[in-house]
């Protein structure tokens, strides 16, 4: 009996996907539940599960093609064969290497020559008319392929000024629309200030040890800025706003989204509720995103809405950015490298662990006063951990 494997039904806001990858090849044994294919939507990574063990029996989208919801992939011959097939596939993959195709195939090596046939008829003519041996050129194209501007610079003797081209992600591909959008729809203005987190360090030294053992997390500097965010926004109500045409949406609740780094491109998870975490739970709320995030696993609902975010190119090692605001939200605040700068104290030079901070917002509703007070007020928080305790 066969059975058919077709895209999953993909959220509303998602229109269609591509199939980045497959994990299996004709005549491969499938068990049930087994990652058949990833599909790449604009923000997450889907995977497309077995429903039933067998044999994969044909594959009806190869990889890189743009798919839809309930469009057919693949199709499983399901029972009993999977006994069968198993030795089969491991014979088949001893005789000869499987290749995978990728929704973005590298480029050959430098310095590598192009297997046989691998080039284009330009190339091919090029190569005639040059006297060029196609077969010593290294290929920059897709999967390796020689093309006419890898024979023109062999033929000029100057190789090793390659260039590629590669088609963006579906993600990265998305954030640059975002990004764009956000430049060209809202009146960003930054904002800049500086926290000494003597006392923040001096808290996590002391309770370090505790915070870990009774919670099963380590206590980082995420708990306390987002804490420290929260009392902010909720001082100053319009930073958690958002534009709705000509109305002001007040949102009276703190949804903040945690920018993530993957190689993929840059993704933000959303913290519900986060005013009603506690210092735990906002630390593994964070490291359960960043670790999903990496391995692809988010969910679409992970990465939906948010009031506010926080993005940290600290860890990269930035001293100072702007950031930009991730739309439709108002206001995004960055944090950045850790590093000990001399500043004066009561009148003396001393050598205090210092961060620049940004608050990039929406001009349109969001005045130069509040936007100053509402990084002050982060800014004493953090200077003054105890402040998030007692509310003042």
């Amino acid at each position: 009996m066969t059975t058919e494997i077709k895209v999953p039904k993909l959220p509303e806001s998602v229109a269609d996907a591509t199939v980045v990858k497959w994990h299996k090849n004709v005549g491969d044994a499938v068990a049930r539940d087994e990652n058949l294919a990833d599909l790449e939507t604009d923000k997450v990574v889907l995977e497309v599960p077995a429903p039933v063990a067998g044999v994969l029996k044909e594959i009806k989208v190869q990889a890189g093609t743009t798919v839809t919801s309930d469009q057919l992939l693949a199709i499983v011959e399901a029972g009993p064969a999977v006994a069968a097939a198993a030795p089969k596939a491991a014979a088949k993959e001893a005789a000869a290497p499987v290749v995978t195709r990728a929704a973005t195939p590298a480029a050959a090596p430098a310095g590598v020559p192009a297997a046989a046939g691998k080039s284009a008829p330009a190339a091919r003519r090029v190569a005639a008319e040059t006297g060029v041996d196609v077969a010593a050129v290294a290929g920059s194209g897709l999967g390796g392929a020689v093309t006419k501007a890898d024979v023109l610079a062999h033929a000029s003797g100057s190789v090793g000024r390659v260039e590629r081209r590669v088609p963006m992600t579906r993600l990265r591909a998305r954030v640059a629309e975002r990004l764009v959008t956000a430049q060209a729809t809202a009146a960003l203005l930054t904002t800049f200030n500086e926290v000494d987190l003597s006392a923040v360090q001096a808290l996590r030294t002391r309770y370090k040890d505790k915070f870990e053992k009774n919670n099963g997390v380590k206590l980082g500097f995420s708990s306390f800025f987002v804490k420290a965010a929260i009392e902010a926004l909720k001082r100053y109500p319009i930073v958690n706003a958002a534009v709705d045409g000509s109305d002001i949406v007040y949102r009276e609740f703190y949804d903040i989204g945690m920018a993530v780094s993957t190689d993929r491109g840059l993704v933000v998870p959303v913290l519900r509720d986060a005013d009603a975490l506690s210092f735990a739970q906002v630390e593994k709320g964070v490291g359960d995103f960043a670790a999903r995030a990496r391995n692809g696993s988010l969910t679409m609902e992970d990465l939906t809405g948010g009031t506010f975010s926080i993005t940290n190119g600290g860890v990269f090692g930035s001293l100072l950015s702007t950031p930009i605001v991730n739309a439709p939200q108002s206001a995004i605040l960055g944090m950045h490298k850790i590093q000990d700068r001399p500043v004066v104290v009561e009148g003396q030079i001393v050598i205090r662990p210092m961060m620049y901070l940004a608050l990039t917002y929406d001009h349109r509703i969001i005045d130069g006063k509040e936007a100053v007070q509402f990084l002050v007020t982060i800014k004493d928080c953090l200077e003054d951990p105890g402040r998030l305790l007692i509310g003042v």
